[in-house]
């Protein structure tokens, strides 16, 4: 590995967002109802989220545009007010930015020499005298899943828990440790690792966090970052095995990375058991039975289509090439790297550019041959960096807040989801999600523990939804939610790869009552039993999470882990305990 040659991706649209709070703490918002910019939102949403448009750019300042996400832009008029719209000039739109050792910004208008400043609320430009009114802090605006690229050593940022350092000397990012959870608190930055430990002043990872973990971020367009203490020390790499620690005298630039969201790395496993590997540099073939660094590809795919790309560890594509043969050798804009895919009961097929589907051969290479599936095709899948989950939907992370135990679909943070892998590309969800009444409720680890209850739901079918959605549905119409028609069933959608999006899906009216459900509140005094949380991957980029409440109890099958059925009684009320088998 240490001679494979990795090209990190150009940064895409979203690394290069990012969210500008004022001196109040409140942050910069398009209306869009009313074409107008305020300073009045307290979380960074969409309407607070800006692309920035660099045009030319030195040391300490740049000359940008900002983009909101419907492609509308900052605009200052004559006047000094703002408003967000179209350019009517090349001019028109543009900001002098300056980058201040705090990590603030100023944005001072090109054409009126005035600074964007904000009274806590309205937004103008009519000062030309700088104050601490103009300031500007900026928040990357990227999913929180991140990974650390250093440019000038050409590394990632890789956490040791074994040693409770963080080193940078990952040449390729296809391990979780990697992987990182960039926290924000009270315009501080905590770094998590995969292990849930944070990086603290002190060079150490810690269990909690604290003043110590809290680090001040410089940023700049295009992804750049750099943290440091507040107090003169800045973190970077040092000393031949990289460690990743403060000093106070960075040389050319080694404080500075490049931010970017955590890339998705999979497994793939034929029939017969064994792992897609890369051999002899650009060969692919079914050879190895254990997980090596040259059996792992970045899974790279679009929401809107069906087609994916998978990058292996020596920086190619696979593709297809001649006598139907699958290379790794492609480049990313080759039309013989894109591979429609297609689900089977948690396996994937892939079919190549000239409509054969992929399959091991005698001689266990891997070759676009079949014209219909079957089981040799279906390979299973198995995420090689995802220990956990951080659902982002439209509004904000999926989470739960300190005053109750709902989950919430629009808070600033997220609530980790552990994923414990069984086979066929089915995973639990470690931490408890409950589908009471039309409300998502978490409940706590920590609570009663009865090793009673795994059992496989008979009677459920795999079914393709509209666009690329896929839901479970139970055919038997006996089983229903509490307070729901016979067949309406309650359907929670959760992306989880791939972009991370989270949608909550309900099929009737919330505080509808059937003659199951008129006295008062019948999940404090009856048996009530979540149904399977089985995690397929359509797309890999959309999974499924689905919880039915039904009364009656199936006939017990026991199953291995395949689908997971979780069972929440109450003995008192606020009581609640949770069943699982070891």
């Amino acid at each position: 590995m240490e001679e494979v040659e990795w090209t990190p991706r150009q940064p895409r649209a979203e690394d290069l967002r990012v969210g500008l709070i004022s001196w109040a703490g409140s942050y910069l918002t398009y209306e869009p109802y009313k074409n107008t910019v305020t300073a009045t939102a307290k979380g960074l949403g969409r309407r607070q989220t800006w692309e920035i448009l660099v045009s030319n750019q030195h040391d300490t300042q740049a000359v940008v545009r900002l983009r909101s996400l419907q492609g509308l832009y900052l605009l200052c008029e004559a006047d000094g007010s703002l408003c967000y719209g179209r350019p009517r000039t090349s001019h028109h739109g543009c900001f002098l930015i300056r980058f201040h050792r705090n990590g603030q910004w100023t944005l001072q208008c090109i054409i009126s020499g005035r600074y964007l400043e904000s009274d806590g609320e309205d937004v103008f430009c009519t000062s030309r005298v700088l104050s601490a009114y103009h300031m500007w802090t900026p928040r990357p605006a990227l999913h929180v899943h991140v990974i650390l690229f250093s440019p000038l050593n050409h590394c990632y940022a890789r956490a040791d828990p074994t040693m409770g350092r963080v080193w940078v000397d990952a040449p390729i990012p296809c391990l979780e440790e990697c992987g990182f959870l960039l926290h924000f608190q009270d315009g501080c930055y905590h770094l998590e690792t995969s292990a849930h430990t944070f990086l603290s002043h002190l060079d150490r990872l810690v269990s909690q966090p604290s003043t110590q973990t809290a680090f001040h971020m410089q940023v700049r367009p295009g992804g750049l970052v750099a943290l440091s203490d507040g107090e003169g020390g800045m973190l970077y790499p040092q000393g031949t095995r990289l460690l990743l620690s403060l000093g106070s005298s960075p040389h050319g630039g080694e404080e500075w990375f490049i931010l970017q969201r955590c890339p998705t790395w999979v497994s793939l496993r034929s029939k017969s058991r064994k792992f897609l590997s890369v051999v002899y540099d650009v060969e692919v073939c079914a050879a190895s039975e254990h997980v090596s660094p040259m059996s792992l590809f970045q899974f790279e795919c679009d929401n809107e289509t069906p087609t994916l790309q998978l990058r292996s560890a020596n920086g190619c594509y696979l593709a297809q090439r001649r006598h139907r043969a699958v290379m790794a050798d492609g480049h990313p804009m080759e039309c013989e790297t894109f591979f429609r895919m297609h689900w089977n009961c948690g396996k994937i097929l892939l079919q190549s550019p000239n409509g054969r589907f992929l399959c091991i051969a005698a001689n266990g290479l891997l070759m676009a041959s079949a014209t219909i599936p079957g089981p040799n095709e279906e390979f299973g899948i198995r995420l090689a960096n995802r220990p956990f989950l951080a659902l982002r939907g439209r509004y904000g992370y999926v989470g739960t807040s300190s005053e109750h135990d709902l989950l919430q679909c629009n808070m600033d943070q997220p609530d980790c989801i552990h994923l414990l892998p069984c086979r066929q590309g089915i995973y639990h969800f470690q931490g408890w999600i409950l589908l009471v009444n039309n409300i998502l409720r978490h409940l706590s680890a920590l609570g009663k523990v009865r090793p009673q209850l795994l059992y496989r739901a008979s009677g459920q079918q795999l079914a393709h939804g509209a666009g690329t959605q896929w839901f479970l549905h139970a055919i038997r119409p006996k089983w229903y939610p509490v307070g729901r028609q016979r067949r309406h069933y309650q359907r929670v959608y959760l992306g989880i790869l791939g972009q991370q999006d989270a949608a909550y899906r309900n099929p009737n009216l919330p505080g509808e009552t059937t003659t199951l459900n008129q006295t008062g509140t019948p999940e404090s005094r009856s048996m009530r039993r979540i149904s399977v949380t089985q995690v397929f991957l359509p797309s890999l980029a959309k999974h499924l999470f689905r919880a039915t409440i039904h009364h009656k109890r199936p006939p017990p099958r026991p199953w291995c882990a395949s689908d997971l059925k979780v069972e929440v009684s109450q003995d008192e009320p606020g009581d609640f305990s949770l069943g699982r088998q070891n």
